[in-house]
């Protein structure tokens, strides 16, 4: 369930609490169990109380809430639902891939590092360096100028040395997609020079946010969530570019609804493909468990599966792929690949 909590107006926390209970209203009718209604509601009431969030999105099951996440945004107009499987795929879409980075806040002393991992967990440590003197170079009418610039451009350079081995673990632990580099230019440029030729080719510079102020205020966390929006734009590009020279060659790559469930079922698919669509009218039949799944009834029902049930069918093939390890791209409906409506990259093939 997703719930508008905006507030814009003088009397928006009671608009907001009205929203609230046209929802519940619909879940009632759709015949929400008590219990887990009551859980919902507890849930919904403490964030309108808090004020914290304009958007909330819910799972609730068994008279217990699952998963709850706020939103920085109202959330999209979905109907609440009551069904046997969630419907994530405008939650999955709103929050975005979750892509692991390195974001450097460097000066010409050290730098800060924080290593964000793909599950949100955040690691931030200084690192400082082991030269401390001459810092700065002289100005032109200091004696014995060019002598202390050298050393100045020497210190720069071990202590870049320093931070750029500290980054390349950084980054290989965390398996960083990206890493983001602010901070003083001249140390910035000195980096750039010492981190790994590999690691250099996902590396962005910003001239937002500094070690001295920190991340905060300086802009620098949406200019982190820009850099992040392209990377998920290129990875979607990459898998698209690769599903269809695969499809093309009759090789590694499955299109359409019917392909794509017995790929699922079979465990073949590596790559799916998902149009952001969540007004789609198609709909699968489903088990109990992941893997149970397929166009018909009968189907499940000749595999010996009791009681199938129909579900939407993206909430049915993000289940299915996740529960095989499958990795899930979700296609905007602004991308230049929005259109080609479900199909998967396989890991193998079966001959015919």
């Amino acid at each position: 369930m997703y719930v508008d909590l905006t507030r814009t107006a003088e009397d928006a926390p009671k608009a907001a609490e009205l929203r609230w209970r046209a929802l519940r209203a619909d879940l009632e009718e759709q015949g929400a169990p008590r219990g887990t209604l009551g859980a919902v509601e507890e849930a919904v009431l403490a964030e309108l109380r808090e004020r914290r969030s304009a958007g909330l999105v819910l799972f609730a099951a068994d008279g217990e809430v699952v998963h709850s996440d706020r939103l920085p945004g109202p959330p999209p107009a979905v109907p609440a639902r009551v069904s046997p499987l969630p419907h994530v795929l405008p939650y999955l879409a709103a929050r975005g891939e979750p892509l692991p980075y390195v974001r450097v806040l460097v000066d010409r002393r050290g730098a800060e590092i924080c290593c964000v991992t793909a599950d949100g967990g955040r690691r931030v440590f200084e690192v400082d360096g082991d030269e401390e003197y001459p810092i700065r170079k002289t100005k032109a009418s200091d004696w014995n100028q060019s002598r202390f610039q050298r050393a100045a451009e020497m210190v720069w350079k071990a202590n870049a040395r320093k931070v750029g081995r500290e980054v390349d673990q950084a980054a290989r632990r965390c398996g960083a997609e990206a890493v983001v580099v602010a901070g003083d230019v001249q140390a910035r440029g000195a980096l750039l020079e010492e981190i790994s030729e590999g690691l250099r080719d996902r590396t962005v510079e910003t001239d937002r946010g500094s070690r001295a102020d920190g991340a905060d205020g300086a802009g620098l966390d949406a200019e982190i969530a820009r850099i992040l929006e392209i990377k998920r734009a290129e990875r979607i590009g990459a898998v698209a570019e690769r599903f269809e020279r695969e499809l093309a060659n009759g090789q590694r790559a499955v299109a359409g609804l019917p392909s794509t469930v017995r790929a699922l079922r079979l465990g073949q698919v590596e790559s799916l493909l998902l149009e952001d669509d969540p007004d789609s009218p198609s709909r699968l039949w489903v088990g109990r468990e992941p893997g149970e799944v397929a166009m018909t009834a009968g189907e499940l029902c000749d595999a010996g599966v009791e009681e199938p049930v129909q579900e939407r069918a993206d909430a049915a093939l993000i289940r299915a792929a996740a529960c095989s390890d499958a990795e899930l791209f979700i296609v905007p409906p602004d991308d230049p690949y929005a259109g080609l409506g479900v199909g998967a990259v396989l890991r193998y093939t079966i001959a015919a």
